[in-house]
């Protein structure tokens, strides 16, 4: 059976330029190894529900772009692992159930803190408008690719 074709998609493959890749070769490979750390815990939040997957693989996507084309190219064209990635990049989209982890964890976060970190409301209300401020960016992100 073939796979079918994504709506109005993303390219499947994305040429860098050159001059955007790093040249030092300790922030090179560094990059490359914080992009491989990436991939690794998307591909372990994609079997655990507590854990979230594409957040991890766009931050692989964007270490790869500054250390390897290669590797980024590998990532963003992956049959599994880079729809995500390629939904994101062309529409901007947040799937319903990546919109309801990221809400509520960072809720139970602030109320962790509330409860049990805070002395005093300074640091609570720093944290819900930092908070605040993310969940308004994700909550106003499109949840599916317009037809």
């Amino acid at each position: 059976m073939e796979p079918r074709p994504e709506p109005t998609a993303a390219p499947s493959v994305v040429k860098l330029p050159e001059s955007q890749v790093l040249t030092c070769p300790p922030a090179r490979y560094g990059l490359i190894a914080f992009g491989w750390l990436c991939v690794d815990l998307g591909v372990i939040g994609a079997f655990l529900p507590v854990m979230p997957t594409t957040i991890f693989l766009i931050l692989a996507l964007w270490a790869f772009s500054k250390s390897s084309p290669r590797f980024h190219r590998w990532l963003y064209s992956h049959p599994q692992l880079g729809r995500p990635l390629r939904h994101w990049h062309a529409h901007r989209v947040i799937p319903v159930p990546a919109k309801c982890l990221a809400l509520s964890m960072m809720l139970l976060s602030l109320v962790y803190v509330i409860l049990f970190v805070a002395e005093g409301w300074a640091l609570p209300l720093g944290l819900a408008l930092a908070l605040g401020t993310v969940a308004t960016y994700i909550v106003t992100r499109p949840h599916r690719i317009p037809v």
